[in-house]
This record gives structure tokens, sequence and C-alpha cells, in this order.
């Protein structure tokens, strides 16, 4: 199944602390190449392409999350104090959520190696997600918020809950935690209606998004498409309900995808473009899905359209960010 997803700037306290300026939003980029590589799994069951593209993704995902948990970790010994003024944020602190979600999905990359561990990263990343998701909605009733603050990040905590089910069938856990699944998936598709209206309200009579958060626009893809694989994995199967969500995910993303014209014109690269890769692979993921349904050319085709644009992206956004590693610009490219 952001994406990395961009954050407003953060206050930070000045101090000695080591990668202080890593955002915790660059989990977003295991969420993108996560979600591709189960793109590409679907795509090798269903056009038959080579199953090493997957692993492959798989792979470089697993890498990017073990490299980024290691940094972070940094962070948080040598300078919580930044890590608190992040989670303080009113903006940010909902990508706290990304690296909960990458727990949700990587055991997808790891299930069919070891079970075991496969359902204890899950295990982590479903009570991490449920409880965050509960402190953000507590947050969000409790404290008077600015309009100016609802942005799509507010919506990683909704597509969160969303991931929960994702998983559990091929953990074999469907059975045994299916209202587990009906619960994460009503929560999430819940609150994405809300928040969903708040962010377009924003968008429509408030100031336009700074450069730096234009790109998590796409983000408003995500429940849609998400939401249409946690459905037919809870509900077993593609219904009427799950044609609507992916064919509302196709309208958004199409009235959204032209950002991905403008992101050049509109700032040079900062690591906050990965925010398109998440809602890119898992619209890919579903469509995927829903071309097995519908055994017709159209939906292969549109299908296909998903995958090479979601691949496209995010190999560009990958070079591109390896390149700006080797050249020593990571901490530039994520202020």
């Amino acid at each position: 199944m952001n994406t990395t997803v961009a954050s407003a700037p953060v206050a930070l306290p000045v101090d000695s602390a080591r990668l202080a300026w890593l955002p915790v939003a660059l989990f977003g980029s295991v969420m993108g190449l996560t979600g591709l590589a189960v793109a590409w799994r679907v795509a090798h069951t269903l056009f038959g392409t080579p199953l090493w593209l997957a692993g492959g993704i798989g792979v470089l995902a697993l890498l990017a999350f073990v490299l980024l948990a290691g940094a972070y970790a940094v962070k948080a010994v040598t300078g919580f104090a930044h890590v608190r003024a992040e989670f303080a944020h009113p903006i940010a602190s909902n990508l706290f959520g990304t690296p909960l979600i990458s727990l949700l999905l990587i055991p997808l990359l790891l299930v069919d190696l070891d079970q075991t561990l496969a359902r204890v990263i899950w295990s982590i990343g479903a009570v991490g997600m449920t409880v965050f998701a509960w402190l953000m909605v507590s947050r969000w009733i409790s404290v008077r918020q600015k309009p100016a603050h609802a942005t799509p990040a507010w919506i990683v905590p909704v597509v969160g809950m969303i991931d929960i089910p994702l998983a559990l069938p091929a953990l074999g856990w469907a059975d045994s935690l299916h209202g587990l699944m009906v619960f994460a998936t009503a929560v999430g598709l819940f609150f994405a209606i809300p928040l969903f209206t708040l962010i377009l309200s924003r968008l429509m009579f408030e100031e336009p998004l700074p450069d730096a958060l234009q790109p998590t626009l796409l983000i408003l893809v995500a429940p849609f498409s998400v939401g249409f694989s946690a459905y037919t994995a809870t509900a077993g199967g593609v219904d009427g309900f799950a044609t609507a969500l992916f064919m509302l995910a196709l309208f958004v993303l199409a009235v959204l995808v032209g950002r991905l014209r403008n992101l050049l014109q509109c700032c040079p690269f900062k690591v906050s473009w990965w925010a398109v890769s998440f809602p890119l692979a898992a619209s890919a993921s579903a469509g995927l899905k829903y071309a097995v349904f519908a055994h017709d050319a159209v939906a292969s085709g549109i299908a296909v359209a998903l995958l090479a644009l979601a691949t496209t992206v995010i190999a560009g956004l990958t070079v591109r960010t390896v390149w700006g590693v080797a050249r020593g610009e990571l901490r530039a490219l994520s202020s």
C-alpha cells in the first residue's frame, strides 16, 4: 500500500542531537515501495509478470525500513525533544502513522519467508495504529483546530486503520480476526468522509497549500484505493460497494494526477515528493484486483496504466533520492 508524506516545518529546539532534521514522514517511502511490491505480485497472478520484480522492490522496501528505523531511533535517543516537538505539531504529528502503516504492510512481504515474524510485526503495527488513531481523533475533538491545519496529512491515521485488514488473509487470521477487520475498515471509512470534506473545504476556501505540501494532495486518493482493498479482504470479494470505492479512487486520482505534472514547476525536488508514491501504488493494486474480478479489456487496460504510472513515478523518486543521498544532500532535501 505516504508516501514520503510532506509535513509543515516544525520548530525544533537547538541542541546537539544527531539527525535532528530527519522527518518521520520519510517512512512514507517504505509505504510506497511496499505497496508497489504488492501490486507487482498481483500483476504476476493476473498477467504472469516476473515474480522477481516484486521481490526486488520488496527487498528495497525492507532495506529502506531498516535504515530509516535505525536513523530515527538515533534521533530519538540523542534528541528526544525534537521528536516530541514533531509529535506536537498539528500537521506533522499525523505522519507518525507512516512507520505504523509500514509495519502493517511489511508482513505482506515477509509472510512467505517467516509467518511467525510477519505475525509479530503485524501485531505491533495493528496495536500501535489503533492507539495512534484513537489518540489523534481525541486530539482533534479536544483541542481547537485551525482551518489551515486541515491538510491531506490528516488522512494518514484513517488510512492506517484501513490498512489493518490487508495482511490478515495472507497471515491466516482472516477468520479468527474477522471482527477486527470489520472494526478497522468501518472506523477508517467512516472517518474518511468528514476528513475528506474538511480538507476539500480548506482547499476551496483557504489559501493554497505551500509548495512543499502540494504532493500530499494525492493522499486524498488513499482512503478509496486502500478502502477497496481492505473492504474486499474483509468481505471476501468484490461487490457493488467495493466497485463504488474503486470508481471513486479513479475519479479522485484523475482530478489530482495533474499535480504530478506540476511538481517540477512548483518546487525543486524534496523527499516530500514521496507523498505521491503510496496513493499511486495503492491505486495500482486496487486496479489489478478489480481487473481480476472484472475480466474485461477495459479493466485490464486501466490496471496496466495505473501500474505503469506508479512504477515510473516511484522508480524516478528512488533514483533521485539515492542520487541525493550519494551526494550528501539528504538533509537539504528533507528541509
